[in-house]
Formats: structure tokens, C-alpha cells, sequence
């Protein structure tokens, strides 16, 4: 009698340790930041050899690009009033910031190496740029737009959950909400200056 296939809807074994690499990944860079995790410590967390990471992902920078590739889940500003981006972009940034530290990881490195901020420029250009394409006056500008709504985001996000500013980490949610979107919002939709 042949042994039985697997059936397709198991996961492969490559496919679990890959995902426990990814995890193991993602929590070594959130938490010593691209320059000081190690291959090793990854693989340790993960419960694998070394030789199983650099044969999947081939050195750290392949696999800080696979753990952090992620879909920001930004809204579909379609549904939203243009005069309430602002807010909405500022609101779930902040609910993403606060639920998962691979944002944090990602910006802490991207400040000091080419490949991380690369990764973080291909993000938001592909994930936010068409956001500010879809509500700016004049789509020619959503470039510009949305690089300057990711420098008031990405500063309030390295004051609050990287430097951890004291002033900035005690202001509650609806706080820099309320101080940030109206920002945001002119950076999105204002005629230009």
C-alpha cells in the first residue's frame, strides 16, 4: 500500500518554520532594532538552526525585508468624508502603532540603515501615496502630500513609541488626534500654498 499525501489543505512543514522564523524575527528587530538582532538569536527564539534561516531568507537584510512586509490595512477613504482623512489616517496609525511592535523595529532601523528605510519608502509610497492621490486636489502633488502627512505620523510615532518622550507617551489617544489630524488633514487636501 503507498504511504497517504499530505492533503493540500495541511501546512507544509517549510511553511511553519518559515512562520516561525518571520515571528521570531519580527520580535528580535522590534526589540534590539536592525543592527543588534542576530541571525543566531532569531534562529535560537525560533527553535531552528542558523543554516535553516540563511537558507530560507539568505542573510538578515532578505530577512528583515520579509519581516517587514506588511500591509499597513490602511481604510478605503472612498467610504470617508474628505474632511475626516485627516483624522482617520491619524486614528488608525495610532491603533497600528499600538498593536504591533514591528512598526516601531521598522522605523528604529530605517534611521540607520538603507535597506530598512528603503522598506519603509516603498510602504508608504505604495500604501500611502494613492491615499493622497485619491483625496489632494491636484494628484500630480499625492507624492508630496503623502511624504508630508508620514513626517508629522512617522514624528509622532518616534517621539511616542521609540524615544518615548514623556510628554508624547502620556497624551491619551484622542489627544494626538486631535493635535496631529488637522495637520494631516491639510497636508491631504489644502490648495497649495
Amino acid at each position: 500500500m503507498a504511504p497517504t499525501q499530505p492533503s493540500d489543505s495541511r501546512p507544509r512543514r517549510s511553511d511553519s518554520t518559515r512562520a516561525a522564523i518571520l515571528e521570531a524575527a519580527r520580535e528580535r528587530f522590534a526589540a534590539d532594532g536592525y543592527e543588534r538582532a542576530t541571525i543566531r538569536a532569531i534562529a535560537k527564539e525560533a527553535g531552528i538552526d542558523p543554516s535553516m534561516v540563511m537558507r530560507y531568507y539568505g542573510n538578515k537584510e532578505g530577512l528583515f525585508a520579509a519581516a517587514s512586509d506588511f500591509d499597513l490595512r490602511l481604510p478605503d477613504v472612498s467610504y470617508i468624508p474628505t474632511t475626516h482623512v485627516g483624522a482617520a489616517l491619524t486614528a488608525h496609525f495610532l491603533d497600528r502603532w499600538e498593536t504591533d511592535e514591528t512598526f516601531a523595529a521598522l522605523l528604529r532601523a530605517g534611521a540607520t540603515n538603507p535597506a530598512a528605510a528603503e522598506r519603509m519608502q516603498t510602504i508608504f509610497r505604495e500604501q500611502l501615496g494613492p491615499i493622497a492621490a485619491a483625496v489632494c486636489p491636484d494628484p500630480a502633488q499625492a507624492g508630496t502630500r503623502a511624504a508630508l502627512a508620514s513626517s508629522q505620523i512617522l514624528g509622532m510615532a518616534l517621539a511616542r513609541y521609540v524615544l518615548c518622550f514623556p510628554p508624547a507617551v502620556v497624551m491619551t489617544r484622542e489627544e494626538v488626534i486631535a493635535w496631529l489630524a488637522p495637520t494631516v488633514q491639510r497636508y491631504l487636501t489644502a490648495e497649495r500654498p
